[in-house]
């Protein structure tokens, strides 16, 4: 009995080693890019045609490259252009997205189920194998190279935040509908009113989902915001350094390290609340 207990920690122990083995490892992983990015940016054109990506730079107060990055890739526009359209689709998305799934879930009416359904079905379907016909209904729609139009056509691929709001909404009493409709409330008191606040931890969840996603698209910013002088966003102002006679890859990590800052500030400032959005919408959800 002795040796099994004997056994049975040690084999604890083992799996501690391994789990803080393979914890150590995969950090590793992670951290490597971020660090050889901050390397690269503070290199000279010289010294990273010369030396390896984790070799330091002779300087690590040479921000020349940051200041050429923002300046020849226009990104004080991007910044600008991906603060507006940032806004626009998170305040938006959310405005329609928690409204449908109160209709949806409050609701029963002939086609709910066949709704429900068509949004699963769409979620499952690769956005690049329907590009061909988004871009033919922008084209037609006159939407193409416009900053309206590439906030709707983001504000139209939020799925997974309405099935979050559903998630949410059939957590929350229907006796609080009963009771504000037996005290004179109509549905956009009691959604406006009463549900709306309720639901802020799935709208911080959904925000940060969808805010991610908008900040760092590239694909379709790049598609559909053709006029780079005009429309670049900061995804695309990073493009400026990559061309067919090579890239300036320590303009770019430079690009990057600038472009993560607005998203590491706000992080910093609200993590508090993001922690609380996350844990609170994987419990309700």
């Amino acid at each position: 009995m002795k040796k099994t207990n004997e056994q049975a920690k040690a084999g604890r122990i083992i799996w501690i080693i391994v789990e803080y083995i393979s914890l150590i490892f995969f950090s590793f992983v992670a951290v490597i890019p971020v660090v050889s990015c901050v390397i690269t940016a503070f290199k000279t054109d010289a010294e990273y045609q010369t030396t390896n990506v984790m070799t330091p730079p002779g300087s690590w107060l040479n921000f020349d490259n940051y200041i050429q990055a923002f300046q020849r890739a226009n990104m004080g526009r991007g910044f600008l252009n991906s603060a507006v359209i940032l806004v626009s689709v998170l305040v938006l998305s959310t405005f329609i997205g928690t409204q449908l799934a109160y209709v949806l879930n409050r609701f029963k009416f002939f086609g709910n189920g066949i709704i429900r359904s068509l949004f699963l079905f769409a979620s499952q379907l690769p956005g690049v194998a329907m590009q061909v016909a988004m871009y033919e209904i922008m084209y037609k729609m006159h939407l193409i190279n416009s900053m309206i139009g590439y906030i709707v056509l983001m504000c139209g691929t939020d799925i997974i935040s309405i099935y979050i709001y559903i998630q949410f909404f059939e957590n929350i009493s229907y006796s609080l509908d009963e009771s504000a409709i037996v005290d004179g409330a109509n549905y956009f008191t009691i959604f406006y009113k009463i549900l709306l606040p309720l639901l802020k931890p799935a709208i911080v969840t959904s925000c940060i989902l969808k805010g991610v996603g908008t900040y760092n698209e590239y694909y379709l910013a790049n598609l559909y915001l053709q006029d780079k002088t005009k429309y670049n966003t900061v995804a695309t102002s990073l493009y400026t350094f990559v061309g067919p006679l090579g890239s300036k890859y320590n303009l770019i990590c430079a690009g990057v390290i600038i472009s993560l800052l607005p998203a590491l500030i706000v992080f910093i400032t609200c993590q508090k609340q993001i922690y609380s959005g996350l844990t609170q919408g994987a419990v309700k959800g």
